[in-house]
């Protein structure tokens, strides 16, 4: 049999431990009951498509032998040599940043108080 190939639109590959997200049951996303990979998908690609149409394709993986307590462990595919602890209820879009994801969307700039009369 021959070996074949399919094209996918994937721009960014996320690996995310399985047994982690397991343990921490939710902890990501606004009300915190998503699990990481649900919450990247949904709030950092949103009208994206589905599985190989996605732009974005975050999948689960077995352990990476770290297992941090109340986190989960990601990786970005394209730079592997970087773990990510991703701590329950981290902010989604530090998450994009570390990981190197470009969603196409700029961050708003935070405002900071100078000084105050």
């Amino acid at each position: 049999m021959a070996i074949k190939t399919t094209k996918t639109k994937w721009k960014d590959v996320v690996l995310v431990c399985k047994k982690c997200q397991k343990k921490l049951d939710g902890g990501f996303g606004p009300d915190g009951d998503k699990s990481l990979k649900k919450a990247l998908k949904k709030y950092l690609r949103p009208g994206d498509g589905k599985g190989r149409k996605a732009e974005l394709a975050v999948i689960q993986t077995g352990c990476f032998d770290i297992c941090p307590k109340n986190a989960v462990v990601a990786v970005n595919a394209a730079e592997p040599k970087q773990l990510l602890i991703v701590p329950a209820g981290a902010d989604l879009f530090e998450v994009k940043a570390r990981l190197g994801l470009d969603d196409g969307r700029r961050l708003k700039p935070t405002l900071t108080v100078v000084g105050e009369d």
